[in-house]
């Protein structure tokens, strides 16, 4: 390997670290997020350093081509990002319909009270009797159809 690739190596993992440090240092990610690319940052920087143990890694684990196992590396770091983000989405999913639902029955009980509240201030114009119930209104229309007919 030359120098010129060894210390693109090296640079490129450094950067991967101070950017998801950067990141956390100005809240935007989160340490749970972050846990994941700073591993790959790790990683990617120990074999930039001593890129002997990949070979050596992938002679003992039976990869014949030591960048095949670079690739296996990465294919399982980001499955575990993956995973990861899927999990925080589907609680994020579950809060979030508790919360819808707890809106429209709040929403509900607003409306109910304004209902009553209205109700409650409605002038009266004097005492009022209340009006025939079902039954009355019932017996009442089959005594007019019985006089109709009859």
């Amino acid at each position: 390997m030359n120098i010129v690739t060894y210390v693109f190596g090296i640079v490129v993992a450094l950067l991967v670290l101070v950017a998801v440090v950067e990141l956390l240092r100005r809240r935007r990610l989160r340490e749970r997020h972050a846990l994941w690319w700073i591993v790959a940052g790790v990683v990617a920087l120990v074999v930039a350093v001593f890129p002997g143990l990949l070979v050596s890694t992938a002679a003992v684990l039976g990869f014949s081509v030591p960048t095949n196992l670079g690739f296996f590396v990465c294919l399982v770091l980001l499955f575990m990002v993956s995973v990861s983000q899927s999990a925080e989405l589907t609680a994020l999913e579950e809060k979030t319909r508790v919360l819808a639902e707890q809106s429209a029955l709040l929403e509900e009980r607003i409306e109910r009270i304004e209902q009553e509240h209205e109700v409650a201030e409605r002038p009266t114009a004097g005492p009022t009797t209340p009006g025939p119930t079902h039954a009355e209104q019932t017996l009442s229309a089959h005594v007019h159809d019985a006089d109709r007919r009859g």
